[in-house]
């Protein structure tokens, strides 16, 4: 999440209902957590020191606190909301405090590690990286996690059923302009690390303005599907910031086309009557240099 000063309306006003959010995102798997967590260098590393940008109300952060390792953890949030959620959770070994990607209240090498769950396309900026570089000890990992289901995802990824592409075009046709996951624009930011000429490397040579962080990306993913009743998926659906900020007849809109998608032919039930819904935890990692 982007700090609370610049956040912009529609991301602000989808993360005000702290519990909502909290109750309703998914965690993440314990086989996606693990790759994860080994391509960062810190499984099996008792007592590693980790900083979480953007923590939220701390749906990855609690899965820190619970593992064997007894991870020291500084758990940055800009939103007051998210914020104080999280703190009540009194996680061990987790110490929560207020600050933004580019502005992170930790000490210069820190870090054996630096997360950013399901956040950083909010904050994928020259200015984060450096203070993430900053932040982080000569060879220690950066590497960013999301859960993205079939009907939030990427235009270019395959949805498993109809009616999740069916839904991940209604979303894409909210486009406010606002960064997310699905636009994959956070990529850039690593890619502008790179001399577009030999002049310019030469000049970034001598103005020390060398790669900050390794590349390409090392990417990895873990596909998953979960039974959520009708009311359990909208729940969830509504913790989408574009989705949440409808209102009027936007919001009837999305409820009639919501409604009509889920009766479908081809939406899969179990016995209890709820709804097959797919995705996949995507994870990237990258070595400060």
């Amino acid at each position: 999440m982007a700090s609370q000063s610049s956040l912009p309306t529609a991301a602000e006003e989808g993360f005000k209902d702290a519990a909502s959010y909290d109750a309703f995102r998914p965690s993440y798997p314990p086989e996606a957590v693990e790759a994860f967590l080994t391509k960062l260098k810190v499984a099996q590393q008792d007592e590693a020191k980790i900083v979480e940008i953007a923590a939220g109300t701390g749906k990855f952060t609690e899965l820190l606190a619970r593992r064997p390792e007894r991870f020291a953890v500084k758990a940055i949030e800009p939103h007051a909301g998210m914020r104080e959620k999280l703190a009540q959770k009194d996680l061990s070994g987790v110490q929560v405090t207020d600050g933004k990607a580019d502005k992170m209240p930790v000490g210069d090498e820190w870090g054996d590690a630096c997360i950013a769950a399901q956040a950083f396309h909010w904050f994928a900026t020259p200015e984060a990286l450096k203070e993430i570089e900053r932040v982080l000890r000569p060879g220690a990992v950066f590497g960013g996690i999301w859960n993205i289901e079939d009907y939030n995802k990427p235009k270019d990824w395959k949805a498993t059923t109809k009616w999740e592409q069916k839904l991940n075009d209604f979303i894409c046709s909210l486009d406010d302009g606002l960064p997310r996951f699905r636009h994959q624009k956070w990529k850039e930011v690593f890619d502008q690390q790179l001399p577009t000429n030999p002049v310019q490397a030469i000049k970034d040579t001598f103005t020390n303005s060398l790669p900050r962080f390794s590349l390409p990306l090392g990417e990895g993913n873990t596909k998953w599907t979960v039974w959520l009743s009708e009311e359990a998926l909208a729940s969830r659906l509504n913790t989408l910031s574009q989705i949440a900020v409808l209102k009027g007849d936007e919001r009837e809109a999305f409820v009639k086309l919501f409604k009509e998608i889920v009766q479908g032919d081809n939406v899969e039930r179990n016995e209890k009557g709820e709804i097959a819904v797919h995705g996949q935890t995507f994870f990237f990692w990258t070595d400060r240099l």
